[in-house]
């Protein structure tokens, strides 16, 4: 079978539109795009009409191995993500043990090879143990970058006070992708209301204070140390304006899950329950209104789908015992095509967001 394919006749997406054109692809690379593309001994498959993305890039995924693979595992997480148009994912680091270190980041690189339907990449988690290491690992082989956790996570994945928080931004370079809610917050809300909550309260507790109070410690920190960071899953109209105020630049890009751009509480808690359970929370609409102009106008610069399984039989567990998180690495693009339908997203737009916007985090 010949290595040289041609897509004939599709609808190609960019991020400055859409283009009647074929697509030459030479192995897995693209080779050209272009008119009446002609190529000797190519094989044609004809997608006259339909629209043809570049594979998106899923910044966030929690893929479960190792340790965790009751609920997912590097290879079924990838075949979902090539279902939904995801060609290359970056997975987090919360699995058992975590990956702290170079050995567990080689263990899951091995893992990956000759398993991973797609492209991948690893992240290292910071935590008090490693900060003063992760510059010597950052641009290890297979490592996309470093991940901090300021609220509680596994294991030993817990950057909780401002002084462990700048020796991790001040070894290295590469930017820094942070869960931005603020751990002593967290450990008083529980304290106080978790006993007796049900999971429409989930939004209290992980409230919107928990949340800001995260963003603006770390970005005073990145004002007084100049390194770049990506602050994950935004989940408030409050964070957006925040970061717009501070005016950080390239200094900050920020990502949205498509959990918190479709649903809204509580209408989600009362008729999904602990399904639609995922930290940071999903918020009412208000929340949701002004991520989803934050994404059109650009101050947020990629979706990440936090794609995160557990089994029925734990999602099941009375709130707070069932577990956070949300599959979505397969939802994406249906989503997204979604919001184009809807009229408050454009095609070229998700290939800013899902392709040109992870690069740069």
């Amino acid at each position: 079978m010949t290595d040289e394919l041609i897509l004939r006749g599709g609808r190609v997406v960019s991020s400055t539109g859409v283009t009647e054109a074929d697509v030459h692809v030479r192995g897995e690379r693209v080779a050209a795009v272009g008119p009446r593309l002609a190529v000797a001994g190519a094989s044609e498959i004809d997608v006259s009409g339909k629209l043809v993305f570049p594979g998106l890039i899923d910044p966030q995924v929690h893929f479960r191995e190792p340790g965790l693979e009751h609920k997912e595992d590097l290879a079924s997480g990838s075949l979902a993500a090539i279902a939904g148009g995801v060609t290359s994912f970056c997975e987090m680091p919360n699995t058992k043990p975590p990956t702290t270190d170079p050995e567990r980041l080689a263990d899951k690189c091995e893992r990956a090879t000759g398993r991973s339907h797609a492209d991948f990449a690893f992240f290292l988690g910071a935590s008090p143990e490693n900060a003063d290491r992760l510059g010597e690992w950052e641009d290890l082989p297979g490592c996309c970058g470093i991940k901090v956790f300021l609220g509680s996570s596994t294991g030993t994945l817990l950057v909780r006070d401002d002084a462990t928080l700048e020796r991790v931004l001040r070894s290295g370079h590469r930017r820094v992708a942070v869960h931005s809610e603020d751990d002593y917050r967290l450990e008083e809300r529980y304290a106080a209301m978790a006993a007796d909550a049900t999971v429409d309260q989930h939004p209290e507790i992980r409230d919107v204070e928990c949340a800001v109070r995260a963003t603006t410690r770390l970005l005073d920190l990145v004002e007084k140390t100049r390194r770049p960071v990506h602050v994950l899953h935004l989940s408030t109209a409050e964070e957006i304006a925040l970061i717009e105020e501070r005016g950080l630049g390239d200094l900050v890009t920020c990502e949205v899950t498509p959990n918190h751009l479709f649903l809204e509480a509580p209408e989600c808690y009362e008729r999904w329950g602990t399904l639609a359970q995922m930290n940071p929370p999903v918020r009412d609409r208000r929340h949701r209104d002004v991520l989803r102009d934050a994404l059109v106008r650009g101050t947020i610069t990629c979706i990440g789908s936090d794609h995160a399984p557990h089994t029925k039989e734990e999602k099941a567990k009375p709130y707070p015992a069932s577990p956070s998180g949300i599959p979505g690495v397969q939802t994406i693009l249906p989503l997204l095509l979604t919001a184009v339908r809807d009229g408050w997203l454009r095609y070229e737009d998700i290939v800013r967001i899902c392709t040109l916007g992870p690069i740069r985090a």
